[in-house]
């Protein structure tokens, strides 16, 4: 097809779309989805302050995730798919199991609403932005383990600041 090939005109982009999956249980707006790397699982935030992970698997259970006291303003899968970060307006940074425990590890990654998340490709960094007037790349060091909730994880979160000209860890 044209799409595979790289090639694409107007005809083809614009052909409705098929609905394969209807995901519903947020109480209230969804703010932001993203795909597992592997398509088996797509995760969502909401105005709900609810992070949810949704299996592509029919007849599987949603996992839904409470942590955050303000809504849930971006998500995103580490490349491996083991986490899932959540960004919120109440201006932390979670690291989620998608699992059905729902353990996360919070850190405060700005003075305002997070707005945006992405893990680097490697999935050892976090690129956050937020209305705070900054963006901030935030270092998981797998190799200091820390206690969360009872159990051990091992990661822990450097965060560093773009200024005008430059960039430095705080």
């Amino acid at each position: 097809s044209n799409f595979m090939s790289g090639h694409l005109n107007m005809a083809s982009v614009l052909e409705d779309p098929t609905v394969e999956r209807h995901f519903r249980g947020h109480r209230d707006a969804v703010t932001n989805v993203a795909f597992s790397p592997n398509m088996k699982q797509l995760a969502s935030g909401s105005m709900d302050s609810c992070l949810f992970v949704w299996n592509f698997k029919p007849q599987t259970r949603a996992y839904r995730f409470v942590g955050h006291k303000d809504a849930v303003t971006a998500v995103d899968f580490s490349p491996t798919g083991h986490l899932v970060a959540s960004a919120s307006r109440d201006r932390t940074v979670r690291l989620w199991i998608p699992s059905v425990k729902g353990e996360s590890t919070v850190f405060r990654a700005h003075t305002a609403s997070v707005r945006s998340i992405h893990f680097s490709p490697d999935g050892r960094s976090l690129l956050t932005s937020s209305d705070d007037k900054s963006v901030k790349v935030c270092v998981l060091d797998i190799a200091r383990p820390m206690m969360c909730f009872g159990q051990l994880l091992w990661w822990c979160v450097r965060c560093g600041r773009f200024t005008d000209r430059s960039f430095s860890f705080h």
